[in-house]
């Protein structure tokens, strides 16, 4: 069949699964965002849309997102119309929602079956918004503000016929009756190629010279694809002068870039990572302070090689979408310190797979992460335990693929 895959930012969620349809037989046609033609990739093939105006300056802030997806969803709607006068007609149209653009394809296409990937559904309290009061000071206009966000999610609530969410925490953010409606599968993660290398090394050039360690080196690693709140950096950092002082031997390695992924940016125009630096740095001396590396964005191949010598994990982040990077790390047989929030408890049980701590207790962080870095017994148990979990859960070949396509064929058959 003809199957049409809606991401802005393809292949996105669907990298694997787009690939896996074109092996079952089907014809795949990939619409991302772009304004330049676009080579197969992997068996899929890539057309793509563009918006031919940009957001209206001054428009209430409440409306402003989803002026956005309302301009993304006409230069898609007029992309499918383009696509259907060539005599394009998907049988299945699989969609990211979270930019608009698949808003109208059943109009295009009334007789296809839309399956759209529910990544996260947001509430005025109890999720993300007014968790942490240092960022964010609760509003009494919230509730509106956040309906009308809400607003691309309960439109596709009506098209779509079902929906598709990477865990049980996400899945259960979405509201009845359309929460029936979806089928919690995670996208998967390369366990085979994720393993744990105990003769790991990396080398890092740094700007003060080379550094090489390895899994004899006591390494704290902390990964973010930015560097913000959101994903508690600012915990991380206030963390480090009691850990450094308990551990004179450790070193510190922090990935992630500068930009703003979610949340907000700072008010004074400096990266989070600046105004970290600026509070931890006065409390550390030049010994502890050298001992912290700031990667900055890297590699996927860096990235595993860092997992690969880590001594511990620390990951943390608000009640919001789980980073692959966990499962990756688990993956990767990493000993983890997480935050004890919602969308963890799926994968980090406390004792078993992982040690959970508050998410804004820095010093309860630092001496979990202490503790661990001085029992080597515990950090080995935590690890097999964590990558038994990652294999038997969330094993892209074995478990999580076979159930997306299986998704994909009941949703045909709907």
């Amino acid at each position: 069949m003809n199957v049409l895959l809606i991401h802005q930012n393809y292949p996105g969620q669907f990298k694997h699964l787009g690939p896996a349809l074109v092996q079952q037989g089907h014809k795949v046609l990939a619409l991302p965002m772009s304004q330049q033609a676009l080579e197969p990739l992997n068996g899929v093939t890539r057309a793509a849309y563009y918006p031919s105006r940009s957001s209206t300056q001054g428009v209430h802030p409440w409306v402003a997102d989803f002026e956005t997806k309302t301009i993304r969803a006409e230069a898609a709607f007029l992309a499918a119309k383009k696509l259907k006068a060539q005599g394009y007609e998907p049988q299945v149209i699989l969609a990211h929602p979270g930019w608009g653009e698949s808003l109208f394809l059943k109009d295009v296409w009334p007789k296809a079956k839309l399956g759209i990937y529910c990544e996260f559904y947001y509430a005025a309290s109890g999720s993300d918004v007014g968790f942490d009061p240092e960022f964010y000071q609760v509003q009494a206009t919230d509730v509106c503000r956040i309906q009308l966000k809400n607003l691309n999610n309960l439109l596709h609530f009506e098209r779509a016929d079902a929906g598709l969410s990477p865990t049980h925490w996400q899945a259960s953010t979405f509201p009845a009756p359309f929460r029936d409606r979806i089928t919690v599968v995670h996208d998967g993660i390369d366990t085979d190629r994720l393993q744990p290398n105990p003769a790991a090394s990396i080398k890092l050039n740094l700007p003060a010279g080379e550094l090489q360690l390895s899994r004899s080196d006591e390494v704290v690693t902390f990964v973010n694809r930015n560097l913000e709140p959101y994903r508690g950096f600012h915990v991380f950092m206030r963390s480090l002068p009691r850990l450094l002082a308990h551990r004179p031997q450790a070193k510190v390695l922090i990935i992630g870039g500068d930009g703003v992924g979610y949340g907000a940016a700072s008010h004074d125009g400096k990266s989070w990572r600046q105004h970290m630096v600026e509070e931890v740095r006065p409390q550390l001396t030049e010994s502890q302070w050298s001992r912290v590396h700031f990667l900055g964005n890297v590699s996927y191949e860096a990235f595993v090689g860092v997992m690969q010598v880590s001594t511990v994990h620390v990951y943390l982040t608000y009640p919001f979408v789980l980073s692959w990077s966990l499962l990756e790390a688990m993956s990767l047989g990493c000993t983890i310190v997480a935050s004890k929030t919602a969308p963890l408890l799926e994968a980090i049980e406390h004792g078993h797979t992982g040690r959970l701590v508050d998410f804004f207790d820095a010093t309860a962080l630092a001496d979990e992460v202490a503790s661990l870095l001085d029992d080597p017994s515990e950090r080995a148990r935590l690890a097999v335990n964590a990558r038994a979990l990652a294999v038997e859960r969330y094993d892209l070949q074995r478990v999580c693929l076979p159930k997306q396509l299986e998704w994909v064929r009941a949703l045909a058959a709907v």
